[in-house]
Parts: structure tokens; sequence; C-alpha cells
């Protein structure tokens, strides 16, 4: 592939460069400078430093450290807009971006996930003292600096914004984790222990080391030769077989490939364990569509809640990945429509004072706890704790005839599982990576297969609003020794719903399919992601789920439904359905096809709100 796609499609997973239109003239507002900062090891990273031509006023410090460049480089070289937002850029402040260690002009070895080294000790650095050193740097170096820094990032920049929390540093005084990583066995790379499959492309992005500063893409990407990526993996085969495009010197394929399980190397490399006792004012954010960073910005933020004392606060809006760094006039994803102007006015009226009250004392602090999006009813919830206090449990026993009732019933469904036929996590046909649009899609396509299981209410003679974390405990049995257990919360739409201005032209809004929330579980971590265990053939087996939160109400005329499988493909990756020490080392020999059940005990729980 050519040098200007590989460059794109760098931009296109971190989301570092914001998506908004630019308001400003950033080369006549500001100045640019780039420096070598020297860490306490010496080793320097590449800094480059955007300060406002009006020297008349002082301005706090925006940093953002990212793995994905702060291109373009060159003092004469500008980015065409550059901050958090652009509100924040037109009214001045010292805007910086940073290589972390071992990327792009920075110098050093680049560690996928650098584990949090809470005893330092002499010049032992990590990403957190990495920032310390940057701060301290610039607070001292930077003219007209107000002596107050806040970090940002959204992705994997988001990830170092919440482990800049971690430096210590008293100048840090407001960072927004936006979409960050929080443990890559839960976030990108893997779900409850199955391997993401659609995420096997960007392994080129974080697995080849680089030997020297450089400008210019060191990796490659693989030419798969085709746009219909369910086929090739398909036609793959085994994830053994994925090592004719990448060898050993892919440093993080073979790190996937040597654990398969949460072990010490994942479990050193999660940050959510480690928000204890900070003092910056926090602001996480997230997507409730993200397909990629669920568990991240969910789990820092309730991490912070339970473990320091300082302000922490949690905004959740109706976006995907990265969304809310847009300005589009219509915010939908994929044929969901929800509002008009909501990206634009969260720069405007969450990010940008929460920046400016914090690092400049200007304006009140009106946030509340928590501000989530309601993706049913289409508009804004505050709350005074997140997940919000429950009324009362709401449970759903998956039941014959495919019924969701409040009482349990005897019996099972059973389903075949064709290792060769695995279900389709789309019916789009594309070569896609970070999926994005199909965290809403219409799942009819899915729920007519003879291998997913179907479960729902009659139609809703009022609202039922559900916030908060689902549970689903399942009982199963198969006549493996594996398998995968996926769960889809679903939002039937009545008959006569209109079609938005999204839908694409295969669908129709009557009798929409729209996929709230799903997650999938590798059934045998069922014990624990560090406890790998098989099935039992044709024994009657618990599994229990955790879905990431929702903030939804189905409405009146709605139903909601509940859609069970065991395959989800190629997002993720197939299960052999037979237990082997290492899926990542299976052959051909090891996939086979399964039957499974399903038992009308199972259920699934969430929390209801009062209207």
């Amino acid at each position: 592939m050519n040098q200007r796609f590989r460059l794109l499609l760098t931009l296109f997973i971190g989301f570092f460069i914001q998506q908004a239109i630019a308001q400003i003239n950033v080369e006549e507002k500001y100045n640019k400078q780039e420096v070598q900062i020297e860490m306490r090891d010496g080793v320097k990273l590449h800094t480059t430093i955007y300060s406002p031509k009006d020297t008349t006023k002082s301005y706090p410090i925006l940093l953002q450290r990212t793995p994905y460049s702060c291109r373009p480089y060159g003092e004469d070289q500008f980015r065409k807009s550059i901050g958090p937002n652009p509100y924040l850029a037109e009214e001045g402040n010292i805007i910086v971006y940073q290589d972390v260690r071992g990327r792009w002009m920075s110098e050093g070895t680049y560690d996928n996930m650098r584990a949090f080294n809470p005893n330092k000790k002499g010049n032992e650095t990590d990403e957190a003292s990495d920032t310390y050193d940057t701060i301290e740097w610039l607070v001292n170096n930077v003219a007209n600096n107000n002596g107050n820094v806040g970090t940002w990032g959204i992705s994997y920049p988001g990830h170092y914004a919440a482990f800049s929390i971690l430096s210590g540093h008293p100048a840090l005084k407001a960072a927004s984790p936006q979409a960050p990583i929080g443990d890559f066995y839960f976030d990108d790379f893997h779900h409850n222990g199955a391997y993401l499959l659609s995420y096997w492309i960007a392994t080129s992005l974080f697995g080849y080391e680089k030997s020297a500063p450089t400008n210019q893409p060191w990796y490659s990407i693989p030419d798969i030769g085709t746009k219909d990526a369910y086929q090739f993996f398909l036609d793959v085969g085994s994830l053994s077989n994925l090592d004719e495009y990448y060898g050993e010197d892919n440093v993080f394929w073979q790190q996937l490939k040597d654990h398969p399980d949460y072990d010490e190397f994942w479990q050193s490399r999660g940050l959510v364990q480690h928000m204890k006792n900070v003092e910056p004012a926090v602001m996480t954010v997230g997507g409730l569509f993200d397909a990629e960073d669920l568990y991240g910005p969910f789990n820092i933020y309730k991490s912070l809640e339970k473990n320091s004392d300082n302000y922490n606060t949690l905004v959740f809006g109706p976006w995907s990945h990265g969304d809310w760094a847009r300005q589009s006039k219509r915010q939908a994803v994929g044929n969901i429509y929800f509002g008009d102007d909501i990206s634009k006015n969260y720069q405007k009226d969450i990010e940008t004072p929460f920046f400016n009250y914090f690092l400049k004392g200007q304006g009140e602090n009106q946030l509340p706890e928590a501000y989530v999006f309601d993706t049913g009813k289409k508009e804004w919830n505050s709350y005074d704790q997140w997940p919000p206090e429950a009324v009362e449990k709401e449970n759903f026993y998956l039941n014959p005839q495919q019924k969701l009732s409040s009482t349990a019933s005897q019996g099972f469904d059973e389903f075949i599982s064709d290792i060769n036929k695995p279900v389709p996590f789309t019916e789009d046909i594309k070569v896609t990576f970070t999926p994005r649009k199909f965290m809403t899609d219409d799942q009819r396509f899915a729920a007519r297969r003879p291998d997913v299981m179907i479960y729902e209410t009659e139609v809703l003679e009022e609202d039922l609003k559900l916030s908060g974390e689902i549970l689903a405990e399942l009982k199963v049995a198969t006549t493996g020794t594996d398998a995968d257990w996926i769960v889809k919360v679903v939002d039937v739409h009545p008959h006569d719903a209109e079609n938005t201005e999204e839908m694409q032209d295969h669908l129709q809004m009557s009798n929409y399919h729209m996929m709230v929330r799903s997650e999938v579980f590798r059934g045998r971590y069922r014990e624990g992601f560090d406890q790998p265990k098989a099935f039992e053939p044709n024994k009657k087996t618990d599994v229990n789920i955790i879905l990431q939160d929702i903030n939804h109400t189905f409405k009146k005329g709605h139903k909601l439904q509940i859609q069970v499988q065991s395959t989800m493909f190629p997002y993720i990756d197939r299960n052999p359905q037979n237990y082997v020490e290492n899926i990542f080392q299976a052959q051909e020999s090891d996939y086979q096809t399964q039957t499974h059940k399903i038992y009308h005990d199972s259920k699934i729980t969430f929390d209801k709100i009062s209207q």
C-alpha cells in the first residue's frame, strides 16, 4: 500500500487530529516551536508547541501525548486545527503535542501499553514520569504560561491523558481522557478474552519497532487483496495462518499470540487499577456506540470515583469513536439520527467550560456528576451518580417461543453453530478494522438466522428506561469443549416508524431492530480470565457476562429484544469450539461445528429507572 494511505490510516485509527471544522487560521494566530525535551533517563521526546502570538496575557498549557505523530513536522508547517476544539483554540491556549517514547520523531523504545510503575527509582521511567518531565520542562521554559496544565486525547492519546493523572505533577490541574484505553484485554484487541479479529490489520501500527527518530512510516499495512473482510478471514482459516502477514519482527503480534490469557503481561499493562489518590480534576468522555473503547472510559471513571477524592465527572453521548471531536450538523451513528449540533454543543458548553474553570479560573463549574445521553428518548440526562440509583432490578428470563418473561421456565433452545458459516457482525460488505456504524445496525439479518436465538417482550405499553450495567446470567451447554457466547440488547421499533435521512436504501425503519449494546464472552474464561477451563460436553454450565453500561429508554410501542449467538464474524475471531491451550496456535482440524443450548432459566438483569 502507498505511503499516503498508510498515513491516512494512522490518522483514522487514533482520531488524534480533530475532525472539527477549523474556525481560526492557526498560522495567523499562533507561533509554532519544535523542541526535544530530555527525560530523566536522557531520552529526548519530540514536542511541538503552538503559542498565541498575543503575548499580553498568560495562558494555560493543553498537552496531548500521542503515538500517532504530532505532524506536520517543521516549524513552518501548521496544523489546520489545534487543541481539543476550535473554541479553546480561538480564545487562546498554549497547545502542545508530543510524540511518545519510541514513536515517530522521539527517541527511545516503544512499549505498547507500557506498564505503570508506582515505585520508580532513580532514572526509571514510564508514561507517568515522561508526562511529569514534560510538564516540568514546559512550565519552566514556555513563555507566557500561567503555570496550569491540562491534558486531553482520544483513544490511544486518551490513554496517555489518563496516564497523565498518575504523574503527580502539581501543575497538572485538569485531564480529559476521551475514549481512553483502560486495559488492552478488554479494549480494542480483546473483549472478555475473545480476540477482536477486526483489529488485526492495526497490529502493524503498534508492532514494528523503529531504530531512530523518523517523520516517515516505518511499518506497512498488509494488502489482503479484497474488500470482503468476512470472506478473507474465512478463507484464511485458523489464526495461525495469519503468520504469513506478520513475522517475528512484529513484536505486538508475537505478544498477542504468546499471551492469550489475562496473565501478568496484560495485568501489568492495565491502567484502571491504578486510579487511586489522584488530585487533578478529571472529565472522562466516551461514546455510547463506541465499538473500540467502552470499557476504558466507564471503568476509569468508576475506579476514580471509588479510590480518589478528586473532582471526577463523566460525559457519554450518542457517539461512535471520536464523534464528539467533529462538528457535523446531524449527529447520527449508522442509520440512527440523534439530533443536531450535539458534538458542537458538547465542545462549546461542556469541554471548553471544564478546561476554562480549572485552568483559567473562568466561569462556574456547573457540570453534573454524570451527563449521559438517553439514546432512546434522544435527550441528555444529568445524574448525581453513575450508574444512577436504580428504582429496582429488572430481570428478564429467556423463555420458550422467543419470549422475555419475569419468571424462569424449564427446557432449553438449541442451535447448530456451523464453524464454516459464522454469523456476520454486519450485513455490509467492506474491509474494516475499527467498525463503527454497526453499533446501531439493524439486526434483522441476524434475527432471521437459525443460529441466533431471539427473546423479546410484548409491545411495551409504557416507556421502559434502563440505565447502567447489564448482567447476562446464561445457563448453557455445548457438545464441544469451548464456545463463545454473545448477547445483544435490541430495540425493536414499531411498524410505523419513519425513516431517517441516513437510512440505507435497502432498509426501512419499520420494525427496525436497533442494536443498543452487545458483548462477547469467551466461555473458557467463565471462572477467571487467567483461568481458562474446558467445558464438559453437554453439561449445563453458568456463563456470566457483564455488558457495558447503557442509558436507553425503550419507548411505548417498541419491544425489548435479546439476541444470543456464538459467532460475530469477523469482528470477533472464530472460537474452534474445541478447547485448545492457545487459540492463536489452533490448527484447522481443531475447528469443528457444535450444537449449543440456551436454558430457559437464563436471565438478563437491568437497572430500571423511574421516568
